[in-house]
């Protein structure tokens, strides 16, 4: 049985995962610590079953990240461009979110940039899209995993979210399975998430 579930641990860590973003969501005063607290389960358990690429250089991976953590960011922006010309509340729906989750403080950005992103990053395209691998081929690995990944951040009640965490899930994982680098998409995360909230946050 212990085997098993070291063959195919997506089968207890996909539940746990859940478990863990249900408890960060539903209280946000506490938010950031839960969140944190389940990113680093999610983060040391993951590490265990799987192994982490770094084929590129340290520069690489800063200067590729920084450029395509802008086209990462632009496809956000150009998303929430587009909904706003529909009739969903889209600006009411992401002031409400940034409102409970935003990150406002210094301690916030550093829990994203050593734990939070890091943990995202070896958690779903780390394990959760390679263990697919193991079942589907990989382009049904890297939608599976984003699918996912949008459906964990569904329990913020963030719709839009969902979406943005699908397109995000796609590229990320696609640069993964084509680069080989953790730091590399680490750093992309990292710079969406400055600019969508530090130097170009959505008109809202």
């Amino acid at each position: 049985m212990i085997n098993f579930f070291k063959q195919h641990p997506l089968i207890v860590m996909l539940p746990l995962a859940f478990y863990l973003y249900n408890l960060a969501f539903e209280n946000t005063a506490i938010f950031w610590y839960m969140y944190t607290f389940a990113m680093l389960i999610l983060m040391s358990i993951a590490i265990i079953f799987v192994k982490i690429f770094d084929e590129l250089a340290t520069w690489k991976s800063l200067a590729y990240g920084l450029g395509y953590g802008t086209i990462l960011y632009g496809f956000i922006a150009a998303g929430f461009q587009l909904l706003l010309m529909t009739p969903i509340n889209i600006t009411g729906s992401v002031e409400s979110f940034l409102s409970a989750f935003a990150p406002i403080s210094i301690w916030h950005y550093l829990l994203l940039m050593f734990i939070i992103v890091p943990g995202e990053e070896i958690f779903w395209r780390g394990l959760v899209q390679q263990k697919l691998k193991l079942y589907v081929s990989t382009p049904l690995a890297v939608i599976s995993s984003s699918v996912l990944f949008g459906f964990a951040l569904a329990l913020s009640g963030f719709w839009p979210g969902v979406a943005a965490g699908i397109v995000a899930g796609l590229i990320l994982g696609l640069l993964y399975e084509w680069k080989k680098s953790l730091p590399l998409i680490i750093v992309t995360h990292l710079v969406m998430i400055v600019l969508l909230f530090l130097i170009l946050p959505l008109p809202i």
